[in-house]
This record gives structure tokens, sequence and C-alpha cells, in this order.
């Protein structure tokens, strides 16, 4: 009976997954991570100093428009704001600033 048994565990032994190292498997995720954050980083670098150029360029035409515009809307934005502070110091309930709350 012994020989069958060790045929058997040979025979099951060839079904087995191969056996796995947790460090080496972590290094190899963390490597391949620290690559992956290094190309979004380079990436993103690139991408600002694009958008920076740009900004740059048309900054001296952009400027006056915003300038104009923003006097209008200057007291709307500043209620905006205000509102937006107070909704968050209330803990995001809105119903509470008119004394709708439960």
């Amino acid at each position: 009976m012994m020989q069958t048994d060790d045929r058997l565990k040979g025979l099951f032994a060839l079904d087995e997954p191969p056996a796995r190292d947790p460090a080496f498997s972590t290094a190899v995720i963390e490597q391949v991570l620290r690559q992956r954050l290094r190309e979004d980083v380079a990436l993103m670098t690139a991408v600002s100093i694009v958008f920076a150029g740009v900004l740059w360029l048309v900054w001296p035409f952009l400027q006056p428009a915003i300038v104009s515009v923003s006097q209008g809307l200057a007291p709307t934005l500043g209620a905006i704001a205000l509102a937006f502070c107070a909704t968050m110091i209330l803990g995001a309930r809105p119903a509470c600033l008119f004394g709708l709350a439960t």
C-alpha cells in the first residue's frame, strides 16, 4: 500500500502550484510600482511645463479679460464662498443653514 501512496503523491505533486516567496514577490511589485511612479511623475512634470509655457504666452491677452469679468462677479463669488464655508462648518448639511434640520 505504501508504494501506491508514494506513486499517488508523486502524481499529485506535479499538479501543485510552484512555491512562492512572499519577500521576492513584494520586492518585484515594489520595483514595478516605483517605475510606474517615476513615469507618472515625469509625464506630469512635462505636461505642467508645457501648460505653464502656454499660460505664460497667453497671459498678456487673458489678464485684462479676467480683470474685467472678475469686477462684476466679486460679490457673487464672495457669497458663494461664504455659503460653501458655512456648509462645511456645519458638517456638510445644508438643511442646517435654514433651520430645517431634524
